[in-house]
């Protein structure tokens, strides 16, 4: 009989005002036990909805069978047969939007806590079980991938399994791309990272680095050096602004600046890193995306007293996931919501306070959720040394602009097809944020698995 208990297993956690001074993972993860306890909750339905909401195609009833049993190294080797991260899913997925959004158990109770199964059954593997061998017979193709993120990652993986000679050309000096600059130690460490693309890596991979496609070679360079089919999984790291006053000034940054700092330059760890970065005493963070909640728990890590977010819409509107509002919240973050900032002020060139305007919503716009129309006369001012700016990202220009023939929307995104990724131009394919623009790792993930098998037909009958 299955576990009939309403709630979750709940999930360890450092305490909220010890965790906001340090860059250790927030959440600990489940015992063994705790597992086992969680995976009996599974209804093992017939028609398992959950799978439905995994991009990827994760056999979700059968890994969380095996972990109910205790067999924990099958648990494994069923999620890898179509997830080549879990580890990383397991963290960083939007788990209540997709495979648990759509379990039976969340009509009435919670549903499965399937990320945090699937996190312990990756963490597992990687202190007991042992690699592979892996018998991979060469076909003597070359493909190239462009990003190391989780699109690339896959797109990667995926195609080196089935013969090919891949080689990922990476624009950073570090491999993991988003993984790696962009999500928070404390989320998501980066030694997890290291591992899941040396388990890339040893499916004969090759990496190359500090290879910015677009200015060090072009597309159309790779393809005349052998490279049959290329894959673009370069992201969207261009930040946007809001276009006010101020933003210039020193102590206004993007979001994925400050976070590059402190995630792959490790500037949290300065000066045995030598990369500084200066918050003071009170920060504002404009956005409240998922990125806006990783910049202000960074900046109250690194001794910001007063972090505030400033979104211009209401906390229904709020687009970060619930569980990182909750972990803000829970750490001191201070929410301005119904807030749009409209002018930065400064002295010297340094930021000196924000000046903000009350919002009111109206009539949903195009979105579907309710415009927000500025409050006369409401206008205040937030004393401020740091501004974060954190309010979406496109793709950076460098590779539609030095690619004839590749069809992008006026936003900078590349376009394709949605059922193969296949560009308009010929033997290139492309996924992840590079297409959607921001979006989730699981969706990124996913359209590098759908790309790889595309280019696997298109290359074994050219």
């Amino acid at each position: 009989m299955p576990n009939m208990s309403p709630n979750k297993v709940k999930m360890p956690e450092q305490d909220p005002n010890v965790r906001n001074k340090n860059f250790e993972e927030v959440s600990l993860g489940y015992t063994k036990e705790q597992a086992m306890e969680e995976a009996t909750r599974c209804l093992n339905c017939k028609k398992p909805f959950c799978m439905d909401g995994c991009p990827v195609g994760v056999p979700i009833p059968e890994f969380i069978h095996h972990v109910a049993e205790g067999e924990f190294e099958e648990a494994y080797q069923t999620i890898t047969r179509e997830n080549a991260l879990p580890a990383i899913c397991g963290r960083v997925c939007p788990q209540e939007n997709q495979c648990e959004g759509k379990c039976v158990r969340g009509i009435k109770t919670e549903s499965v806590g399937i990320g945090r199964l699937e996190r312990f059954v990756a963490d597992y593997h990687r202190e007991h079980g042992k690699p592979a061998e892996l018998k991979i017979e060469k076909n003597g193709k070359k493909v190239a991938v462009i990003g190391s993120g989780p699109a690339g990652i896959t797109c990667a993986g995926e195609l080196a399994k089935k013969g090919y000679d891949v080689t990922v050309f990476e624009a950073l000096h570090k491999t993991g791309g988003v993984l790696s600059y962009g999500i928070p130690e404390f989320r998501l460490p980066k030694k997890l990272v290291q591992s899941e693309v040396d388990g890339v890596a040893a499916l004969g991979v090759d990496f190359e680095t500090n290879v910015v496609v677009g200015r060090s070679i072009t597309i159309d360079e790779l393809q005349e050096q052998g490279y049959q089919g290329i894959f673009v999984g370069s992201g969207a790291g261009l930040p946007r602004f809001q276009g006010i006053p101020g933003e210039n000034l020193n102590g206004v940054y993007a979001a994925n600046e400050f976070l590059t700092r402190v995630n792959l330059m490790k500037g949290y760890q300065f000066p045995n890193h030598p990369t500084p970065v200066k918050v003071t005493d009170t920060v504002c963070v404009i956005g409240a995306g998922n990125v806006a909640m990783d910049a202000a728990r960074t900046a109250k890590r690194l001794g910001a007293k007063n972090v505030y977010i400033v979104y211009r819409r209401g906390p229904e509107e709020v687009p970060a996931r619930a569980e990182e509002v909750h972990h803000a919240k829970e750490e001191g973050i201070i929410f301005k919501l119904l807030t749009n900032p409209v002018k930065i002020e400064g002295e010297d060139g340094w930021v000196k306070s924000m000046e903000c305007v009350e919002m009111e919503l109206g009539e949903p716009d195009a979105s579907g959720r309710r415009r927000p129309i500025a409050k006369e006369g409401s206008n205040f001012t937030i004393e401020t040394g740091t501004v974060i700016v954190a309010i979406g990202q496109s793709p950076n220009p460098l590779i539609r602009h030095t690619t004839p023939g590749l069809d992008c929307q006026s936003w900078g995104g590349i376009i394709v097809d949605e059922d193969s990724m296949k560009t308009s131009k010929d033997g290139v394919y492309a996924g992840g944020d590079v297409v959607t623009g921001a979006a989730t790792v699981i969706l990124a993930m996913g359209a590098g698995k759908k790309a790889a098998k595309a280019m696997d037909e298109y290359l074994q009958n050219k």
